[in-house]
C-alpha cells in the first residue's frame, strides 16, 4: 500500500478562526440572534424556489461572465445614479462578486506588489491582513 499522506505547510499559518464563525459560536451557545452571517430562520419562500427553478429551466444556470452578468451591472449602474448622482459605465466600471471578502481579495491582490505598505484601521475586516500578506505588502495597524 502507497502512503498518500502529505503535509501541508499554511501560507498563512497566523490566521486562525474567522470573526464570522466565533460570533456565530457564540450566538448559538448562548442562544442569541446571528447578525454576524445571514442564517435566515424562516423557510424560503415557495414564489422564490419557483423562480429559480424556472431561470434554472431556461438555461441561467451556468458560470456568469467574469464582470458579472450585464443586466445585473446595469441595474448597479442605474442605482447608483440614482442614489449617488454619479454614472459609471456598467461595462467597464462595474464588477461583480460573490460576495464582500472576494471582492476585497481580488482588489488587495490586483493593487498591492510586493513590499507595499498598506494602513489598517483597527479594529477591521477579517480579511484584509491576510490578503495583504498573500500579496507580499507590508501592513501598518492604525488604531
Amino acid at each position: 500500500m502507497i502512503d498518500c499522506s502529505i503535509a501541508i505547510n499554511k501560507k498563512l499559518p497566523k490566521t486562525g478562526e474567522s470573526i464570522f464563525a466565533k460570533m456565530s459560536a457564540l450566538a448559538k451557545k448562548s442562544g442569541a440572534l446571528n447578525m454576524a452571517q445571514g442564517f435566515p430562520d424562516f423557510p424560503i419562500d415557495p414564489v422564490l424556489i419557483d423562480l429559480v427553478n424556472q431561470k434554472m429551466q431556461e438555461g441561467h444556470n451556468q458560470y456568469a461572465p467574469k464582470n458579472g452578468v450585464p443586466q445585473l451591472q446595469q441595474a448597479i449602474s442605474n442605482k447608483v445614479a440614482k442614489l449617488y448622482g454619479t454614472q459609471y459605465n456598467p461595462d467597464s466600471e462595474v464588477l461583480v462578486t460573490a460576495g464582500a471578502t472576494q471582492g476585497i481579495y481580488a482588489t488587495i491582490t490586483a493593487l498591492i506588489k510586493e513590499g507595499d505598505e498598506v494602513i489598517i484601521f483597527t479594529p477591521a475586516y477579517d480579511c484584509y491582513e491576510p490578503a495583504i500578506e498573500l500579496a507580499g505588502g507590508r501592513i501598518i495597524n492604525i488604531q
